[in-house]
């Protein structure tokens, strides 16, 4: 990992080129150790393979691994399997991603809410409201930390004590998180439980061009993507694209023929995107017609041996603890302490008597 972030730090590594060279040299130690002939045989006679080869020589792994465990930056690679399913699904996907806070991607399905910057006071209600009502029927909310909409949707799912993801056009450490105006939304987010997460590595400021990339991962993490008053060039509906672009669904709430920021979404639902006027119109669209199927959506992946075997054992019928531990082979210990785990994560249920069922 750690000399994957390295590499990443090098302009020029995108996804497709650190895929071929981890194929090519079997693991990024040795990309970052080999010379210019090797870089050269796996990319060809090229200016990437002289790049990478003399900016290796100015960037000390070790240090830029220090930097990111003093920001609590965590790396999770494409073939970890904390890594976003439905990321792995679009074209090209980042091959690292970087994250602060402790929100398990795949727990819960998400939905994305983006919007203008200049927003009214119709965008600030209905943004807020979808976003709580969203995140209190279970989904995670998605959205890019901007000014305006997305600020607005980052705190209708606080104030649900729900979970939210936001995504930077810039890296997550302290001194590039931006807007600046939102730093403070962005250290709420992680310490209520939600995450922070940018492909860009640390030390990477935002530019204009850094948020089309950015807005490609917000429709990447979400089964669907709502618009919330957007222009008519708003960036928004670049999110709006893309969603489309990865077969994902596109919802909008209509606004006034009067005002420009509903010019974008208005034309969404002419072209087609979902008009909705409530949190029910898109769970019906997403085929969640109650909370009970949402809950039955959560991925649930067991990170050891023996929660793989308590969830293949509970269901929804009670089973008391002895039972299973005559259907597991497990110590009552190891069933105890696992079975709180999977309490934790909202996985399983103690409904008295030492009763358990699956969630």
């Amino acid at each position: 990992m750690k000399y994957l972030h390295a590499l990443n730090k090098i302009e020029g590594v995108g996804a497709q080129k650190m895929r071929t060279l981890l194929n090519g040299f079997d693991n990024a130690e040795n990309v970052w150790r080999a010379g210019l002939p090797d870089l050269e045989k796996i990319l060809g006679n090229n200016k990437l393979s002289e790049k990478i080869f003399y900016e290796k020589q100015k960037i000390n792994p070790d240090a830029e691994w220090e930097k990111l465990k003093k920001e609590n930056i965590n790396i999770v690679e494409f073939t970890n399997p904390a890594y976003p399913l439905l990321l792995k699904q679009i074209h090209n996907p980042p091959f690292i991603i970087y994250t602060r806070g402790k929100l398990n991607f795949n727990e819960s399905p998400a939905i994305s809410i983006v919007g203008s910057r200049k927003f009214s006071a119709y965008g600030e209600q209905a943004a807020t409201a979808f976003s709580r009502d969203l995140a209190k029927v279970g989904f995670t909310v998605v959205s890019g930390l901007a000014l305006g909409i997305d600020a607005f949707a980052h705190r209708g799912a606080l104030e649900a004590n729900g979970k939210t993801i936001a995504v930077l056009g810039s890296s997550i450490d302290d001194d590039n998180i931006y807007p600046r105006a939102n730093f403070s939304l962005a250290k709420e987010i992680i310490e209520s439980g939600g995450l922070l997460m940018s492909d860009y590595s640390p030390e990477t400021s935002a530019t204009t061009m850094t948020f089309p990339a950015r807005n490609r991962l917000i429709a990447g993490l979400s089964l669907g993507t709502l618009i919330i008053e957007a222009g008519e060039k708003s960036g928004a509906l670049i999110t709006a694209r893309m969603a489309l672009e990865s077969n994902r669904e596109v919802f909008a709430i209509p606004g006034s023929i009067f005002s420009p920021s509903s010019c974008g979404t208005n034309n969404l639902i002419k072209s087609g995107a979902k008009l909705v006027t409530g949190v029910q119109d898109i769970l019906e669209e997403l085929n969640f017609s109650h909370t009970a199927e949402i809950k039955q959506a959560v991925l649930k992946i067991p990170e050891n041996k023996e929660e793989e075997i308590l969830l293949t054992i509970l269901s929804d019928i009670p089973m008391h603890i002895d039972t299973i531990a005559k259907h597991s082979d497990l110590g009552m210990s190891i069933i105890s302490s696992t079975l709180s785990m999977m309490e934790i994560k909202g996985w399983a249920k103690n409904i008295g008597g030492q009763n358990y069922i699956v969630v």
